[in-house]
C-alpha cells in the first residue's frame, strides 16, 4: 500500500473563525458593530488595534466557531491523507490548552497524535499545507494552499494556491 501525501492544515483562520472572535470582542469594547467586510485588506493588528489582548483572554480560542464546511471537508480529507492539525500556541500560552479541547470538541476524528502545538512552523515538514499567514506558506516546501481571510484579501498569493473556503479545498483536493 502507498504511504499517504501528509496534509498540514493551520488551526486558526482555517479552521478556527478567529475574526468572529475578533468581531465579538472588538463591538462588546467599543460598542460598533464591523464585519469582515469592513476589514478586508487590513492586518489583524489594523483592524482590531487589540487582537493581542483579546487573543490572551481566556476563552478566546476555545470558543472560537467553526469555519463553514471545515468538518465535513477535513474528514474527508483525514481519510485520504495523512493529516496533521499545526497551529502556533506557543506565543499565546493561554490557547493550549483551549486549542486542544477545541479540536477534540470540533473535530473528534482527529486523533490528539494528529496535534502539534509549537512556536514555529518551520520545523513542519509535508506534502501539502493549508494555512492564511504568509510567514507559515513561503518557507514550507510543499505544495501551499492561501486560506483567505481579511487579512490576505487582495495580496498577491506570491506562488501559493488560493483557495476562498472548504468547498474549494475539497475540490482541489479530495
Amino acid at each position: 500500500m502507498a504511504a499517504k501525501d501528509r496534509l498540514i492544515v493551520d488551526m486558526d483562520g482555517v479552521l478556527a473563525d478567529i475574526y468572529e472572535q475578533y468581531i465579538t470582542m472588538y463591538s462588546e469594547e467599543s460598542g460598533k458593530r464591523v464585519s469582515k467586510q469592513d476589514v478586508l485588506g487590513q492586518s489583524e493588528l489594523e483592524a482590531f488595534p487589540n487582537s493581542k489582548e483579546y487573543l490572551r483572554r481566556p476563552g478566546f480560542f476555545r470558543n472560537a466557531p467553526v469555519i463553514d464546511g471545515a468538518i465535513k471537508v477535513l474528514q474527508d480529507l483525514n481519510e485520504a491523507y495523512e493529516v496533521f492539525i499545526v497551529s502556533s500556541a506557543m506565543e499565546f500560552p493561554n490557547g493550549l490548552q483551549e486549542k486542544y479541547y477545541w479540536m477534540e470538541e470540533h473535530f473528534p476524528f482527529i486523533s490528539w497524535r494528529q496535534l502539534v502545538l509549537c512556536g514555529s512552523k518551520q520545523v513542519i515538514s509535508g506534502d501539502i499545507m493549508i494555512d492564511d499567514h504568509f510567514k507559515n506558506l513561503d518557507f514550507f516546501e510543499g505544495k501551499t494552499l492561501l486560506f483567505t481571510q481579511p487579512h490576505n484579501h487582495g495580496a498577491d498569493e506570491n506562488g501559493h494556491t488560493r483557495v476562498l473556503g472548504w468547498g474549494e479545498v475539497a475540490k482541489m483536493l479530495l
